[in-house]
This record gives structure tokens, sequence and C-alpha cells, in this order.
């Protein structure tokens, strides 16, 4: 027995006929009445007896009726109990996100989310890479904002964004006033740069690669913000994105004339992992929204 039959025999008893039926559930009548057949086989008695051009419906069939329309009514309020629990506008979601992103992206993306689902709950999780991969693994968080590349396949991605990568040198820097600058330019130099662990400082190892030359580097931190304070004090160079261009910092920042040498940030969600309303409704709009950093104007050298 399916449930599309059910259907049939109601629209049949609703309307007494098979071709008004068929019409009315936008269906062949052959089908319909191959179906109805089945049924009838199925529960070894008629249900409407043929008479020439019109129908009867037969006293098994008035018997069956009330319960096959018990089922459809039951069954569409089981499918309209899930749709408003997937469109309700008061679930959770919670997004991790990688320490190099998080303090730029974040604040806008929450505060642009909060007013438009005030009654949701946004929870956010800053965590390195392989936490966060791990995280979404164990369903403890819905999805992850982070930095290609992602080597591992069990993720569907969504591009936010790409930002290019530029050198930062202290404003004093016989540099400072180029229109771009080659990594290979900066091979004597010291360098500041993220400890280990941060997916951009592989990015930024993996531009001097291209580049043909290792970093000497002087100094190792965990943000953003330390790294631009000791190139401002002359303590060496460094690689930051775009977006964490500050500048108040006391830096200058130049373009690096690399092409590769770039940002890409992705959503990731774990394949094969359902979504609430929520859920879908955040991806969509940071899927939508791109933040790009003020790039302070260079003075010419």
């Amino acid at each position: 027995m399916e449930i599309q039959q059910l259907r049939y025999v109601c629209a049949i008893a609703d309307t007494g006929s098979f071709s008004r039926a068929a019409e009315q559930c936008q269906v062949a009548q052959p089908s319909l009445s191959q179906q109805i057949l089945k049924l009838e086989d199925d529960l070894g008695t008629k249900l409407f007896d043929r008479l020439g051009r019109g129908i009867r419906i037969t006293e098994a069939g008035r018997a069956f009726l009330p319960h096959a329309r018990a089922v459809l009514s039951q069954l569409d309020t089981a499918r309209s109990s899930v749709q408003e629990k997937s469109a309700d506008a008061r679930g959770s979601i919670s997004v991790g996100v990688i320490p190099t992103i998080a303090p730029y992206l974040m604040p806008h993306y929450a505060s642009a989310f909060a007013g438009q689902y005030p009654q949701a709950r946004l929870r956010i999780v800053e965590d390195k890479t392989p936490d966060l991969i791990e995280a979404l693994r164990s369903l403890s968080i819905d999805l992850a904002i982070l930095a290609l590349p992602l080597r591992q396949k069990d993720f569907q991605l969504f591009t936010i964004l790409t930002e290019p990568l530029y050198a930062v040198l202290p404003k004093d820097h016989p540099r400072a006033g180029a229109k771009a600058i080659a990594l290979r330019d900066l091979r004597a130099e010291s360098f500041v740069m993220l400890r280990d662990g941060h997916c951009f400082r592989d990015l930024s190892i993996s531009a001097c690669s291209r580049a043909r030359m290792a970093p000497q580097i002087a100094f190792e931190s965990d943000q953003f913000s330390s790294v631009l304070g000791l190139v401002a004090a002359g303590i060496g160079v460094s690689i930051v994105p775009e977006m964490a261009i500050a500048p108040n910092a006391g830096c200058t920042y130049v373009p690096l004339s690399d092409p590769r040498a770039t940002r890409t940030i992705v959503a990731a969600v774990l394949h094969g992992r359902s979504l609430n309303h929520v859920q879908r409704a955040f991806l969509s709009q940071i899927s939508r929204r791109s933040i790009r950093a003020r790039i302070p104007k260079q003075k010419s050298a």
C-alpha cells in the first residue's frame, strides 16, 4: 500500500470520476486506474464498482475511505510540523573560526546576523584549523570559517572571499613607497611571522618558497596586531592578508607582485550534515557578504 494510492482513492471519492481524479492529481488516467487496481488486489476487495461511464464506491470502499483520509491528514500534519521546525528563527548555530580571521570578520557577521535573527543563538568558537576540523567531524560545531588549502575531502566548501597578501614594512623602509614588491627583494630582511600551527604561516612560507627565498625569522607571534607592532618598531618585515591591514599601526603596506599571493577564505560543512533554518541562513549570509579591508594610501617615495 502506497501513500499515492490513498490520495487517488480520496480523489475518486471526492470527484466521482476516474478522469476528474486523474486531472486533480495531475497524473495520467491509465496510471491512476492501474494503481487503484493494485490497491484493490492488495486489499483483496473492490473499492469502486465501474458502471459504464460512472463509478460507485463499494461498502469496502466506504469503510476504507475514512482511514485513508486520516493517514493523509496525519502525513500533512507531520510535514507541516517539520517545515515549521525547519523555518524556526529561534534555532541555534555554533561557528568555528580561525584566529587570523575571527577579529576581522566575526564582529560584522555576528552583528548582521543578530539583527536579522534576534531570537537565534550564535556561538563562536575560535581555534586553529586542526582543532576546528575535529570539531566539525564530532558535530560539536555546525560550520567553520577557514582558509585554503584544506587537504581533507570530507567537507563541503563555500567560498567567502579571496584577498591579496601584502608586505608589511617600517615606514622608513627604502621600499616603503613602492607600488608592488617581490618577496625576493626582501631576502636580506629579518621577518616577523605567526607561530607554527597557524595556517597563515604556512601560506606565507609557500609564498616565500615560490620566490626562492627562505625568510630569516627574527620573531614569532600568535596575533597580527603583535606582528604589526614589531614591524613598526623596526624588528623586521612581515606578510599579512588584506583584512589585517591596520592604517594606524605605524607600518607601510605594499602589495606583493606575486599574483598567487592570495588567501581564500571558505565556510566548511561536514558532507551529509543537515542544517536547520538558522544555520542555512547564516551560511547564506556569510557567502554573500565580503568584508574588504581598508587599504591606506601609500605615500610616494
